[in-house]
């Protein structure tokens, strides 16, 4: 999407702003080193830890210049391995007082509470960094983007494309966009000025 949005817009500097269901840690990775692109994607929320009561790793502080974690109960959690999964290097940790921790009862079921790194990971605490400084961009986001989608499923209803074969839905996709468009321009700028801008 964002290659798209750069060839649209034709700036080599960007701000990517995107939803939960976007986030790719290879991508981010990609946009932050090799294309000069800032991202603001929030992390899916995957962990069953905060519904269960349990903490959850966002409650395990990174300490860069040691590269291990802080518990919730003030322990160290210390890398002890690194494995591949997906391809991709995840360095693992967890505290030694885990069995006899006194609140390890909201921490982890098992004996150890493992928490996974990613080699790259400093790029997505970056990321979230800049989110946590700029809550508002969230609600823009839902604001500008979230309304045409609303509205346009509205529109079309429980049965959503009528046609079948891509080039076909491709085109009924784009005249709905078409009309959505139309009907907000109507609505800000009224028919006159509309027929106006259209004119000239």
């Amino acid at each position: 999407m964002w290659k798209l949005a750069r060839q649209a817009i034709g700036e080599e500097k960007l701000t990517v702003l995107a939803d939960r269901g976007y986030f790719d840690g290879e991508e981010i990775l990609q946009c932050a080193e090799e294309e000069g692109i800032t991202t603001l994607v929030p992390k899916p929320l995957t962990s069953n830890s905060g519904a269960d009561g349990r903490f959850d790793k966002r409650d395990f502080i990174y300490i860069a210049k040691r590269d291990e974690y802080r518990c919730p109960a003030e322990e160290r959690a210390v890398w002890r391995m690194t494995t591949v999964e997906d391809g991709r290097n995840m360095r693992r940790c967890w505290p030694s007082a885990s069995p006899r921790c006194p609140i390890k009862s909201r921490c982890a079921p098992s004996d150890y509470r493992r928490i996974a790194r990613w080699e790259h990971e400093q790029v997505l605490d970056d990321m979230q960094q800049r989110l946590d400084r700029t809550p508002q961009a969230s609600r823009l986001r839902q604001q500008t983007v979230e309304h045409p989608f609303g509205a346009l499923e509205a529109w079309m209803g429980s049965t959503h494309f009528l046609t079948k074969t891509l080039p076909r839905v491709r085109t009924e996709m784009s005249l709905q966009v078409l009309a959505y468009n139309l009907k907000r321009a109507l609505n800000i700028f009224g028919a006159q000025l509309l027929v106006a801008f259209m004119r000239a």
